[in-house]
């Protein structure tokens, strides 16, 4: 699909800003500096969030839009890690990361996507890393998903931007509309499992798709990544939640039920050891049973910070040992601050913005000291000094 002399510049100058090649297209006429730049651009996107495709020698690369997009490696593994069975179906193909992954727990499987383009470059993939279960077809998925055999799974991450470009969160505004399409999708597979952005409200979204059987937050590198629903005809009121973050390819996992009830109280004051939940956890906001779990108390309703005197172990995100508590008076903060000119500075239910306090404290950036500005459940605005735990 690319000639000889294309391919031989992409190879070439995959380490080249591709902005200053395109405006080299007259250097190199008989180069077809559209296709490479997309290819190059594409590499370079795959290098750090797909390095398993980036390994692979003659792999097509979609627009960058597309590759923006897509899954990432590691939450597409993840994805995979849930799905298995006999037949799956992929709606909304794309780049075709999901379709990828998730295919080798199946015998047959199916990706639709109305881009013909997108379908072209899936197709040559597939063929190319030896996924020969999955057929590629061109159209609506809408219509498509009617002719298909009956799924174990159906997968779906509908398009998050408008006709005009613009990103959307609100299900209602994505497409297809998963809401809309539920009794189909429920008539046509066991499980239906929707990709959403982390923005989105999971009580809302779970109102609004009914029949909300398990809840996935999924963070990378403690950065949440995408909200995974899942879908089926006999779910009860009460969804399962899964909170995972996935970091150097290992996921720590928080699981609970959302009927999670508000903290029954909150620490009177910083005990010896201060926690603040991973970015899945923070998102699903699963505040009673993580408390419960790690016998640990929270310091404020809207601080997303908890303490406890004992060390709760393996408390799924950062935990830090407590040196220090003050208020912002002068002298309270030079007896807990001294001569300390650099920290890594948190503001978590506080008034001031890091940039705003750390200017008001004269501190820089870095060192092996943390520091979080928050208010306590009384009201007080606190400084905690800590170290890594």
């Amino acid at each position: 699909m690319i000639d000889a002399l294309t391919y031989k510049f992409i190879l070439e100058h995959r380490g080249d800003d591709v902005r200053k090649l395109a405006l080299q297209a007259a250097r190199y006429p008989g180069v077809d500096m559209r296709v490479a730049v997309t290819q190059i651009e594409g590499w370079q996107h795959a290098v750090t969030k797909l390095p398993e495709w980036a390994a692979v020698d003659g792999l097509l690369y979609p627009q960058r839009i597309s590759m923006e997009q897509c899954s990432s490696s590691q939450t597409a593994a993840y994805k995979a890690s849930l799905m298995s069975g006999a037949v799956f179906a992929d709606l909304t193909g794309g780049f075709g990361i999901d379709s990828s992954y998730v295919s080798r727990g199946f015998s047959e499987a199916y990706y639709i996507e109305r881009n013909p383009e997108l379908c072209a470059i899936a197709e040559y993939n597939f063929s190319l890393m030896g996924l020969d279960n999955i057929k590629v077809l061109n159209g609506n998925s809408e219509e498509v998903v009617q002719g298909l055999p009956h799924c174990d799974w159906i997968f779906l991450d509908p398009a998050r931007r408008d006709g005009a470009g613009k990103k959307v969160v609100a299900l209602a505004d994505c497409e297809p509309d998963v809401a809309a399409l539920r009794q189909l999708l429920l008539q046509k597979a066991r499980r239906v499992m929707v990709k959403c952005s982390p923005m989105l409200d999971i009580t809302a979204a779970c109102r609004q798709l009914g029949c909300v059987a398990e809840v996935h937050t999924v963070a990378v590198n403690n950065e949440c990544k995408e909200l995974l629903f899942i879908l089926t005809d006999d779910a009860t009121d009460v969804p399962r939640v899964c909170c995972v973050n996935i970091v150097n390819g290992s996921a720590q996992t928080f699981t609970f039920s959302m009927n999670d009830t508000p903290e029954a109280g909150y620490a009177a004051e910083v005990g010896a050891f201060l926690y603040e939940p991973n970015a899945a956890i923070q998102k699903a906001g699963c505040h009673s049973s993580l408390a419960t779990s790690y016998a640990v108390q929270k310091l404020h309703r809207n601080s997303n910070l908890y303490t406890s005197d004992a060390l709760a172990a393996q408390f799924p995100g950062r935990t830090f040992k407590v040196t220090g508590v003050a208020g912002f008076s002068k002298n309270e903060l030079k007896m807990l601050l001294g001569d300390l000119k650099r920290a890594n500075l948190t503001v978590r239910n506080f008034p001031d913005t890091v940039q705003q306090l750390r200017k008001r404290l004269k501190l820089s950036e870095g060192g092996d000291i943390y520091l979080f500005a928050t208010t306590l459940a009384d009201g007080r605005k606190v400084l905690v000094r800590c170290e890594k735990g």
